[in-house]
């Protein structure tokens, strides 16, 4: 087991004849979150990240350059679902840092609460990640927001958070849905419009397409300017 890179702190890797795959230190030995391999390496335990179970994770395998989060940050994910990308976020800040998951949809949101028992740097909300005034009650500013939420005007949401939340010089990360901005447009032309609209608000320092872990979804890594 290797440091994936000085970019990816608290992310691992590991090569087995053709395959290789990438891991976090399990911040609750023995316990699975989502059904994923635990492997121990030296007495340490690691949780390998599945790429077809989060978009982040498939952002990673497709060689993205940065993801911005590192030990003791503090994370605003918009889209939290049960918490299967959260956990690894989880394990990758630490006890130092915190999670705001948000979510919308009460009966995902209680499997967050269920994680969040369990490791005490997750913090569920149950909200709309458009309305920033509500949201305001319940976070700070953040060192990252991540958002994979399956809206129309998914780049708008993701804009007004970063704004309302983002740390100057924090990293935002978006996974967007194609087809739920439009079925009728091609994803590439909504990547390309989806790109022009965050550059006029944001540095868009990477992008990438999330064939085949993921269909029609992109993946931005953008920073706020001092």
């Amino acid at each position: 087991m290797k440091p994936l890179g000085s970019k990816f702190p608290g992310i691992f890797e590991d090569t087995r004849g053709r395959r290789t795959a990438i891991y976090t230190k399990n911040a609750i030995p023995g316990i699975q979150v989502y059904g994923e391999n635990l492997v121990k390496d030296e007495n340490v335990e690691y949780r390998e990240w599945n790429p077809m179970r989060s978009k982040l994770g498939a952002a990673i395998f497709k060689q993205v350059s940065q993801i911005g989060i590192k030990e003791g940050d503090f994370i605003l994910y918009l889209g939290a679902s049960t918490g299967t990308t959260i956990s690894h976020v989880s394990d990758m800040i630490g006890p130092e840092g915190i999670i705001f998951g948000v979510d919308i949809a009460p009966r995902v949101l209680r499997e967050l609460v269920f994680l969040a028992e369990q490791r005490k740097n997750i913090a569920p909300i149950l909200c709309d990640a458009n309305n920033v005034l509500a949201l305001a009650k319940f976070v700070s500013q953040v060192d990252v927001v991540f958002m994979d939420v399956s809206q129309k005007n998914q780049e708008e949401i993701f804009i007004k958070n970063c704004k309302a939340f983002l740390k100057p010089g924090g990293f935002g990360l978006l996974a967007l849905k194609a087809r739920s901005v439009d079925v009728t447009r091609s994803p590439r032309e909504i990547f390309k419009r989806a790109r022009l609209e965050l550059e006029k608000h944001l540095i868009v320092s990477d992008y990438r397409e999330l064939d085949p872990f993921e269909k029609d979804h992109a993946f931005f890594v953008c920073k706020k300017q001092f």
